[in-house]
């Protein structure tokens, strides 16, 4: 039988700090029902932050504080001991031990971290890039690209780019079809600058096979014909070779495991220009 908690997150500002590490956590139990709906940003009174903790109390839940105001850390952290509440914060330990080291308090300016600094609108920038020049839409944008990912249909090419493109990165991306000739353009682009996705067959079927049912089709067309799905991957594999591209396998890996070895990639080739 599934086992059940429920979540609390507070936070002085978004409380995106908590719920990466919850979603990180969350994987780790398959078996256990999260009730993650009870997050509370912008607390910033006293009075406020007790009633959550009092409603976190009846609800036997975790709670966890990214809360950067010491003040209103030190009340949650003497309400939950004081009534055997758990409670996990984030933040203060860590300012501490750094405190300790360095003899430096930090500034308490809760959300500075998503400041409109120059590296934000570098992100607003490449998200925009990554829309504009998603699925071939205009293959001179390949020029200015960071990287331009190369694939079949269902190799995560779009989530991949916009993934990247929250990170700053300008990304174009092109779908690979055996009757549509590679637009030109790509031969001006440094090889470095490429990235092929492959993916097993099998498992390229599969992710077809559901999206065809997610858009009430059928399973039987030649889109998931698997003998069909390993010639359109060898051709994808002639136009890496043509191309000398990186390539990724991404076959059971997360946006985030290949987002990594693309950026990894590219890093040493801007390492080799240097």
């Amino acid at each position: 039988m599934n086992k059940e908690i429920a979540i609390y997150t507070i936070s002085d500002s978004i409380g995106e700090t908590s719920q990466k590490l919850i979603g990180a956590v969350m994987v780790q139990y398959p078996d256990v029902a999260f009730r993650n709906a009870y997050r509370f940003p912008f607390v910033t009174d006293e009075q406020e932050l007790v009633g959550i903790l009092k409603d976190a109390k009846k609800e036997d839940a975790i709670v966890i504080s990214t809360l950067v105001n010491r003040r209103l850390a030190q009340v949650a952290k003497e309400y939950s001991l004081s009534e055997s509440l758990a409670y996990y914060d984030l933040m203060q330990p860590f300012f501490s031990m750094i405190e300790e080291k360095l003899h430096v308090q930090p500034i308490e300016k809760p959300g500075i971290v998503h400041k409109l600094d120059t590296e934000y609108f570098q992100r607003i920038s490449a998200i925009e890039f990554a829309v504009k020049y998603d699925d071939g839409k205009n293959p001179q944008g390949f020029l200015t690209a960071d990287a331009v990912i190369l694939g079949v249909s269902r190799t995560s090419k779009t989530p991949l780019s916009m993934y990247l493109a929250n990170r700053g990165h300008k990304i174009a991306n092109l779908p690979l079809i055996p009757e549509v000739p590679v637009p030109q353009v790509l031969d001006q682009v440094d090889s470095d600058r490429i990235i092929g996705l492959i993916c097993q067959p099998e498992k390229l079927v599969k992710i077809r096979s559901n999206r065809l049912e997610s858009l009430g089709l059928g399973h039987t067309t030649s889109y998931t014909d698997v003998e069909k799905v390993r010639r359109e991957l060898a051709y994808a594999q002639s136009i890496f070779k043509k191309y000398q591209s990186q390539v990724i396998d991404v076959t059971d890996k997360s946006i985030e495991e290949t987002a990594y070895l693309v950026e990894e990639h590219l890093k040493k080739s801007v390492a080799k220009l240097r």
